[in-house]
């Protein structure tokens, strides 16, 4: 740890502080997305966004390195095709008459195939693409943290807006229906929501672990209030407890922080049903 602190202190080493402020900052957003993705139960459908990240992440790696788009970033592309991809799966949910999870899995597949091929086009990048599915904090600029500062704001200002028409969405969609509410809107606000959100720990997690922090938290947090709001405070805290415990046990150790802060989030979530089975 104390190896950890005098890096992380370090005027050379900036990667560290942007991977602490990344995990901070979007814990925020993580808490409390996460808690209504646990609650309405589409963890499914935020896993089939998430991957879809991919899809946008080469695209934009491949116009940069193709028509020498210097100022496009992995996370220009990132953000639209996860907005795109929750629109068409939601219309889809609500509207088609084609079977939902055959219309996810096909949206899934379609983002990462695509996010690969065009990985797999783009010269100097397809050997990283590891580093885009299982995070890489060296991936991480000081415009990636104004950049989550940023929709970190957006998501916090729009779920604390909308918070008691969001929470009859997830817990009674048939009541808010007679209540006059509009249902199908804001189940499309709360999937691109969702999709803003993934795009705000792509870097730090990965595009494949990305989904265990947006639910792990809100999972655990479950266990010690039914309350909404107390279950989105706890969440947010035990997101910025993982993220922070993560980078710090993988920098000494050389990990992969993605994988360490997921299997640190999971060790708490099994510990605490461990704990609440011996006490019933």
């Amino acid at each position: 740890m104390h190896e950890f602190l005098q890096a992380l202190l370090h005027p050379d080493i900036p990667v560290l502080r942007h991977a602490m402020l990344v995990g901070l900052l979007s814990s925020v957003a993580f808490g409390i997305v996460g808690t209504f993705v646990v609650t309405r139960r589409v963890t499914f459908i935020a896993a089939a966004i998430a991957h879809c990240v991919l899809g946008g992440i080469g695209a934009a790696l491949y116009l940069r390195a193709r028509l020498g788009l210097t100022w496009l970033e992995p996370i220009h592309g990132a953000l639209p095709a996860a907005l795109l991809a929750a629109v068409i799966i939601g219309l889809v949910s609500l509207r088609a008459k084609e079977r939902e999870d055959t219309v996810i899995g096909a949206v899934w597949a379609v983002g990462m195939a695509l996010g690969l091929l065009l990985l797999a086009k783009t010269p100097g990048y397809n050997k990283d693409t590891m580093s885009y599915l299982f995070g890489d904090i060296l991936l991480i600029t000081k415009r990636d943290v104004w950049l989550v500062a940023g929709l970190d704001l957006v998501v916090v200002a729009v779920a604390v807006f909308f918070y008691n028409k969001l929470l009859a969405v997830c817990f009674d969609e048939e009541f808010a229906r007679t209540r006059g509410l509009a249902v199908e809107r804001y189940y499309l606000l709360l999937l691109c929501l969702i999709a803003v959100t993934i795009v705000l720990l792509v870097y730090l997690v990965g595009i494949v672990l990305v989904i265990a922090l947006l639910t792990l938290p809100a999972a655990v947090a479950g266990q010690f209030s039914r309350r909404m709001a107390w279950v989105m405070v706890i969440a947010v805290l035990l997101c910025m407890v993982f993220s922070t415990a993560g980078i710090a046990l993988s920098y000494p150790y050389d990990l992969p922080s993605g994988p360490t802060i997921i299997v640190t989030g999971a060790a708490v979530y099994l510990a605490v049903l461990a704990a609440k089975r011996l006490r019933a």
